[in-house]
């Protein structure tokens, strides 16, 4: 005996997710996105592409990109598609566990699927690229360091519920607990899309543990996201415009990486632009990762000087404290609230532990909204 209700829940779920895959479909541009795939297939069997070692390489990334979007779309659209058949199979002929398999493998598709309509609201030109994420304690003492260890650890968990490659390259622990600053390097395609709207003030209020009389205290983290770069947007550093100094890394690290000066911290004179890594034994390879990260950093800040009107990154950034807050955690009320979307949710443990994609996209789609990409009601 097969339950009538299930299926007919299921039906209208992939009737549902279809219209939304007919609607992807023409955001993203998959038709323009197949023929260009095709068209560098012919152009990189040409031999006048392979002697130029520079352009191979970067029409080949380009295509890896385009058809692993491509190849994502195709696969989700052809598994709803056959979850339907299977579905209707399994209904005439009453078979309940084809049925609750269907139920399982739907689950999957929706969670691929939101993955894919996220992508439709990155809408700058950095957003394919992978990404530094900067933590720093900001007022609070102790308290805004221990925060700043928990985001640290839920921007982990996030990345590891996205299945997306990521490196701690700095991190700078507390006297007494927590961290007064990290740097993390998330290596995964689209990776800046889905993290920069994070950019901003994060405030926490709470009843402290480091408090003997367990009073509330407010503390605040500044977190700051910018795109990975390569060498062919031309940002150009001049090594006698570095000071490039070498120390032992801080915390756990095994016998080797804190009995040398592995770790590498590098300031731009002219910007005053400060990075570091400490996260290999090798002091080469920590200096090539700062020099990416600084690289980076320069790519962003010239952006900034041309984009005048988006320089709030960097004013907020400058003081983390009251009045530059995107989110507030209140832990003692069980209450997390975007400040930008008015978005809420009850669920803190959740929420700490890197569910954080209801949020992104809300504050994707108050961003496109803002733009004039959308109409009010996110489409």
């Amino acid at each position: 005996m097969i339950d009538l209700d299930l299926v007919l829940f299921l039906k209208s779920s992939i009737s549902s997710a279809q219209r939304r895959l007919f609607e992807i479909r023409g955001c993203l541009d998959v038709d323009s996105r197949r023929n260009r795939v095709a068209e560098l297939d012919e152009i990189l069997q040409s031999e006048s592409v392979w002697s130029d070692v520079k352009q191979y390489q970067e029409l080949s990334r380009e295509k890896k990109r385009l058809q692993s979007s491509v190849e994502q779309f195709d696969c989700i659209a052809a598994g709803f598609s056959d979850a339907f058949s299977l579905l209707l199979l399994a209904e005439e002929e009453s078979d309940a566990s084809v049925i609750s398999s269907i139920k399982d493998d739907l689950f999957r598709l929706q969670l691929a699927l939101d993955d894919v309509e996220m992508r439709c609201l990155f809408s700058h030109p950095m957003d394919e690229n992978s990404c530094f994420l900067e933590i720093q304690s900001g007022a609070g003492g102790t308290e805004a360091q221990d925060w700043a260890a928990m985001l640290l650890r839920m921007y982990l968990r996030y990345c590891e519920k996205k299945s997306l490659i990521v490196e701690v390259i700095a991190c700078d622990e507390g006297e007494v607990a927590g961290i007064k600053g990290a740097t993390i390097h998330v290596k995964s395609p689209y990776a800046t899309g889905l993290l920069r709207t994070e950019t901003g003030i994060h405030r926490l209020v709470r009843k402290s543990p480091f408090d003997s009389n367990a009073r509330r205290h407010t503390s605040f983290a500044s977190i700051f996201v910018y795109p990975e770069v390569d060498d062919s947007l031309g940002i150009e550093i001049n090594p006698a415009e570095l000071r490039i100094d070498t120390y032992r890394a801080s915390g756990a690290g095994g016998q080797h990486v804190n009995r040398t000066e592995s770790a590498v911290r590098i300031t731009h004179l002219p910007t005053n632009i400060v990075v570091q890594c400490q996260s290999d034994r090798s002091q080469h390879r920590n200096r090539d990762e700062a020099m990416k990260v600084l690289r980076s950093r320069l790519y962003e800040h010239e952006l900034k000087k041309r984009q005048e009107a988006q320089k709030i990154l960097e004013d907020a950034k400058s003081d983390i404290a009251w009045g530059h807050q995107i989110r507030s955690y209140v832990l003692d009320q069980s209450r997390i609230k975007d400040l930008r979307t008015n978005m809420e949710t009850g669920n803190t443990q959740n929420f700490l532990d890197g569910d954080l994609d209801d949020f992104i996209m809300a504050s994707l789609k108050h961003e496109a909204i803002l733009s004039g990409a959308f109409d009010k009601d996110g489409r």
